[in-house]
């Protein structure tokens, strides 16, 4: 049994060597050179690093042959020929592009020839010479010489503007500083812009208050037979205006913020005159003019006053002038009424207090006074 294991291992020794054999004279013929193959000679005008004789030879990405040789022209330092092996089938022609490219994850680097036109002639050897091709200019750089030479040429750039770059830097500083202290004025502007265009958020109005017509009056045994009507009451410009106003002391006007009457005053005036008459059942008709309808008497108004007073203290002012006509033409009766209430603050919510405090005096008599009139 020992001499039979023996020889099985001989023989398989033998098999293995005689195999290897065989595969190493494939390698010859097919890639080795010995067998059919075509020479060229590669220049590169630039340092080839890592590039040894042994490397492949790539057409199209397909292995072709190998780089026989590697040497220096003694006469040009700058210039370096690879002497290339490959399949004489591999088409390489007049235009057929030279690089360098790195194999795998070892980065082994190899010599990439790149296609050609089909018309264009196929390269022969000259006088006995092989044929040569003619690297790119940038054949052969690594990404690592690439990024060197970026990171020169943005290094040149920054020192040419050096000045203009610090110019720039200061100016963007000194704007990014003025933002933050006017950072509330941005804001608002950017707000008003957005509200010009629609597209900001909607914006709340101003608050509406009402005037508050008069409820208490003396009681009169019977209702008095008479038609009264009252026109539109007449004010200067000033008060034609739903604005709640305010005067100072030197006699300038401004008005409360936010806040604004339901309509404007000498409407809102009369309705509510109209509605204390109603209120107080002491005639038998009260309106505004009618067309067709001829009343037995005509209450003109007209608004002096109406507003918060800050000197010497917040006041709020209603001065009303009241004149009765008869259907005639006859005055019955004219009279002044005023009233001054004091307000806690000039804010909305006071201010409105206090004036219908002060109108709902004055309109009590008016209707107290106009009905002893007639």
């Amino acid at each position: 049994m020992e001499t039979r294991a023996r020889y099985i291992l001989i023989g398989s020794f033998a098999l293995a060597v005689l195999l290897a054999g065989f595969g190493f004279v494939y390698w010859i013929k097919t890639l080795g050179g010995f067998g059919q193959r075509a020479v060229y000679d590669v220049r590169f005008e630039q340092p080839v690093s890592g590039l040894t004789a042994g490397a492949g030879v790539l057409f199209n990405g397909i292995r072709a042959g190998t780089v026989t040789r590697i040497h220096l022209n003694p006469n040009n330092p700058k210039q370096v020929t690879a002497a290339i092996s490959v399949d004489p089938q591999t088409p390489i022609r007049a235009d057929t592009q030279v690089d360098i490219t790195y194999l795998g994850f070892t980065g082994a680097p190899a010599i990439a020839l790149k296609g050609g036109s089909a018309q264009a002639p196929r390269l022969t050897s000259e006088n006995g010479h092989p044929a040569a091709l003619i690297a790119a200019p940038d054949a052969g750089r690594s990404l690592t010489e690439s990024a060197q030479e970026t990171l020169r040429r943005v290094d040149d750039i920054l020192k040419q503007n050096a000045e203009p770059l610090h110019t720039a830097i200061t100016g963007i500083a000194t704007f990014a500083d003025m933002l933050g202290r006017n950072s509330q004025r941005v804001e608002g502007l950017i707000g008003g812009l957005e509200n010009l265009a629609g597209t900001g958020a909607p914006k709340q109005g101003p608050a509406i208050y009402d005037l508050a017509a008069a409820t208490a009056f003396p009681q009169i045994a019977k209702t008095i037979k008479g038609h009264l009507v009252v026109p539109d009451p007449s004010a200067i410009i000033l008060f034609d205006t739903q604005k709640i106003l305010i005067r100072s002391g030197a006699g300038t006007y401004t008005n409360v913020n936010a806040a604004q009457w339901t309509d404007n005053l000498p409407k809102l005036l009369q309705a509510r005159i109209v509605q204390s008459f109603e209120n107080a059942h002491q005639l038998s008709a009260v309106s505004r003019p009618l067309e067709q309808l001829t009343a037995e008497y005509r209450l003109e108004l007209a608004i002096r006053s109406f507003q918060i007073m800050l000197e010497p203290s917040p006041n709020a002012v209603v001065d009303v002038t009241a004149r009765l006509v008869s259907d005639k033409g006859v005055v019955a009766g004219a009279r002044m009424f005023t009233a001054s209430i004091p307000a806690k603050s000039t804010e909305a919510a006071d201010a409105v207090a206090a004036l219908n405090q002060a109108f709902s005096q004055v309109a009590g008599e008016i209707v107290v006074w106009t009905v002893g009139a007639i």
